[in-house]
Formats: C-alpha cells, structure tokens, sequence
C-alpha cells in the first residue's frame, strides 16, 4: 500500500466524528480511496434529497431541501442546521416529483392535498395557491414562478407495479433463469407501455387557477420539467424501455413547437435521463450507441439543434449525471454491475472535466459546425460507493458555488444525506 494511502486512513480515522453507539455512522470523514472529504448531511434515517433534475437550492445558494417522513426541510449549507419548514408532506426516498425550490423568490412549491402550496423558507408563511385537476400531479414549475406543468392519466389505472418491482419480487425469464433487479424493472416498463393508457399533460396558473391540457397521447408520459429560464417551454419524455420508445421532447406551453431531440439511427441505441444545462441552452442525457456498450453523455442545443457528445469509459457510465451551475464541469453517480454499463468497478460519485477533440492541425471540415461534436471526458473518483445497494439511486447534484456535491446513499445502512467536497484533501 502506498504511503498517501496509508496517510489517508490514517486522516479519516482521526478525522471522522462518530456519534453514539446508537448511530454509529460517521458525519465527517476523509475517503481513503480517493482523498475527498464526506460529510454527513442528514441527521435522521430515511431522509432523501431531491431527483437529480429538480432545482433543489434556494435563490441565494444557501439552503438545500431535503425530505423525510415529516415532511419538507430545509438544511443551511454553511452551518448544516436543519429546519422543517413544510410537515406532513408526502415523500419518498426513491423520487421527489412534485417538490421544488422557486427560482425567483425564496418558497418551496409542493403538492399537498390535492392542490399546489407555497412555503416561505425565511417567514415560514404558507399558503394554498391553486387547486390541481382531478388525478393531476404537479412535475414543475416554471422559472417565473406563474406556471405549473403536470400529468394525469386519461384512462385506467395500470395494474399492479409500474416500473419499480416490489421488495422480495422475483421473475423469471422465459428460459427459468431468475431476473435482476435491472431486468425486472424493463420488464414492468416493457408491460406498461403495452397498455397505451390515455394520458395528458396540462398547465395551472397558479395566480388564476386555470387548468389548460396542452398534449394528449397514449404513449406513457413522464420526466417532465421546465427550463430553468425560458417559462413558456417544457421538456418531458416518454417512459418505457430506452430501446423502443422515443424518449426526449420538448414543446411550447400552448402544446405547439413539439420537438423529438433525439432520433434513434441504430438498433438498441438508448437516450434518456435528460436535465437542462442551468442556463436552459443545452438539454444534456445519457446516449448508448448501442445500449451496453458504447457510452457518451450528449448535449443538445435547443436553439440550433446541434449536438456535442463526449465518450466515457464503462466504468464512468453513471444512473443519473449532472452538470455545474457554470456549465464547465459535470458529475456522475456510477452504476453497479447489474445496471446497463454492466461495469466492473463503477460504484463511484465522479467528477468529469470535459476535453473535446480538435481538429489536426487547426484544419476543419467545411461543414464541421453542423456535425456532431466529440469530446471525452477526464474523471476523477470522489467518493467510493462500493458499499452503497444501487436499487436506491445517489441522484448527485452541484451545490451552487460548486465546492460540494450532493447525493444519497444507504452505504452505511439506512438512506441519508451526503455531500463530498470537490477540492482534495
């Protein structure tokens, strides 16, 4: 072993505060793997942060949500005091939909009851703002804060799981042999596409309470989100297994300008998991080409339609990747060896410094501004996660001034809070 290594334990056992002998996990450690300071965010198990594309971080950078059986919190970034500001709303450790910051003024939006609330994190003042339809859920809302966008379903209910088997399920394959997590869950998505149930997307103005359907379809709607700076235009997606549906959309909120972002030109390409760049000019997602065996996380430009594409290695594939509020640097998650990269070592949190390809010689190819871009990407390993069962995703997220990255992990057990500091110790 090397000494820095050695050095390094040493460093995380010295450094790490341990609680009581009832909660033995550690707050504030070194990580010896990788010489990245972790710290334990979160106080009571089973508390979870936002999905990796929600804007989870107050105008001001210095509050974060967090969520948990009591309901809506709040953590002060700088002190790592914690505040419950919204109680009794519902959550869940997997997913998140329906809870975000405003990007204007300091309130938390959330569904509650039937209808779409608003919480002032520094009066705590709350308040109902607008009925939602019935069967309607709140997916988000718009950057001025006027609009939210959701989905219902039009049709019957999709009996039993959808998309996520229960604990303890086992399936078999036609030859006998028993499913993965991973191969389960396509085959619940595969059964619920099969159902084309009629579903709508639809808009409530939360000043008026007025409900506009802008898109009808059979296919199954999902992943919906606004830019994060044009308050008039939404992303969503198509659910189902990657290989079959086409997955990307974006249209205007007056359900005109309906956009496929990416067109599938190979049998069992795979794109999905798309998030806006910060300042909505670019919708960045994971691209297979084919699935399993050729990586790049993939940047399309909303106002030309260009596309940028930057290789990973199959260790590097993450479950959800993300990007800094700068738009320079990005950050994954990794995978375990059940997942599609099927990577050896992929259970990592990872920081990736873009490099893109120049031309030789400074010489370009006529018409190499309307070609695809590529670039690769430099990682560097934050936090190992060899410990943490990938059947909960880490969902990481740059804290707004960059020195931090968030994420869950039930690597010591029960599912809490981390952040992992950028800058090596």
């Amino acid at each position: 072993m090397h000494h820095r290594k050695i050095f390094l334990l040493l460093l995380s056992l010295v450094s790490a505060r341990w609680l009581s002998a009832a909660d033995p996990i550690p707050t504030d450690w070194i990580d010896p793997d990788t010489g990245h300071r972790v710290v334990r965010l979160s106080r009571e198990p089973d508390t979870a942060s936002l999905y990796f594309h929600q804007n989870a971080f107050s105008v001001g950078g210095d509050k974060m949500i967090l969520t948990s059986a009591k309901g809506i919190s709040i953590i002060d970034l700088a002190t790592h005091e914690i505040k419950l500001v919204a109680p009794d709303v519902p959550y869940s450790v997997t997913g998140s939909s329906g809870i975000e910051f405003g990007h204007k003024t300091r309130q938390i939006f959330f569904q509650k009851n039937g209808a779409v609330w608003a919480t002032n994190i520094d009066t705590l003042a709350t308040r109902e703002l607008a009925k939602l339809p019935d069967g309607g859920a709140m997916s988000a809302l718009n950057s001025d804060e006027t609009l939210v966008v959701g989905i219902r379903t039009d049709g019957p209910k999709p009996p039993g799981p959808v998309g996520w088997p229960a604990p303890g399920t086992v399936m078999h394959a036609p030859d006998g042999r028993v499913l993965t997590f991973a191969e389960m869950r396509e085959v619940l998505l595969n059964n619920r596409v099969d159902l084309h149930i009629p579903m709508s997307m639809f808009t409530l103005d939360l000043r008026t309470g007025e409900v506009k359907t802008i898109h009808r379809t059979t296919e199954w709607l999902g992943h919906v989100q606004f830019s994060p700076t044009d308050p008039n235009f939404v992303m969503f997606c198509h659910e189902g297994p990657w290989h079959r549906v086409d997955r990307i959309w974006t249209m205007r909120i007056d359900g005109t300008g309906l956009t496929l972002v990416h067109k599938r030109t190979m049998n069992m390409e795979i794109a999905g998991h798309e998030a806006f760049g910060a300042d909505g000019k670019i919708i960045w997602y994971d691209l297979q080409t084919p699935r399993g065996q050729d990586f790049w996380f993939a940047g399309y430009d909303v106002a030309t339609g260009r596309s940028t594409r930057y290789h990973l290695d199959r260790n590097e594939w993450s479950v959800h990747f993300n990007t800094s509020p700068d738009g320079k640097l990005f950050i994954g998650d990794g995978g375990d060896s059940e997942m599609v990269a099927h990577a050896p070592d992929g259970k990592w949190i990872y920081l990736f410094h873009p490099e893109n390809v120049p031309d030789v010689a400074g010489l370009k190819a006529p018409n190499s501004d309307n070609l695809i871009q590529p670039g690769f990407f430099r990682s560097e390993r934050l936090v190992n996660m060899a410990k943490h069962n990938y059947q909960l995703e880490p969902n990481v997220h740059f804290t707004p001034d960059m020195k931090w990255v968030i994420f869950r992990s039930n690597m010591h057990g029960p599912t809490h809070v981390y952040a992992v500091e950028v800058a090596k110790h």
